[in-house]
């Protein structure tokens, strides 16, 4: 059994351009999880820090890039919000990967931990420099 002071946690550096959206969300979630540790504890949160790049140039098959919608209610009478696709990839990317990444992850407070280790930017660029972020390559 994993103790929360006892994990060691490490920074990784994933290319998002080229790949397919849900296979790289799930390769992380995994990550995010720790599961691709030994130490791997149900409850615990033993996952590494991902720093995700060039989330713009991220690929979905099949029409998803016309009919894919992202959903949300306002909280107001008739505030219910659609954007698709294509438009939250242009305005929006790091917001992509983010929800496809938190679908994946556990619905409670323990999933809401884990993916605020997570830093998505949509160009190559990113602020993590100082933490030496080791690249992470996925057999997708």
């Amino acid at each position: 059994m994993a103790k929360a002071e006892s994990i060691d946690r490490k920074w990784y550096l994933v290319d998002a351009k080229g790949q397919t959206l849900g296979r790289l969300a799930s390769q992380i979630a995994t990550v995010l999880m720790g599961k691709n540790k030994t130490i791997f504890t149900p409850g615990v949160d033993t996952g590494d820090y991902v720093v995700v790049v060039n989330a713009s140039l991220v690929e979905v098959t099949g029409k998803k890039r016309v009919n894919k919608l992202y959903r949300w209610h306002t909280g107001y009478i008739g505030g219910l919000k659609e954007v698709p696709f294509r438009e939250m990839i242009d305005k929006h990317p790091d917001r992509v990967i983010i929800e496809a990444v938190k679908g994946m992850l556990p619905k409670n407070s323990l999933g809401r931990q884990m993916i605020k280790k997570m830093k998505v930017y949509g160009g190559a660029e990113h602020e993590q420099q100082a933490q030496n972020p080791v690249p992470l390559t996925f057999n997708i």
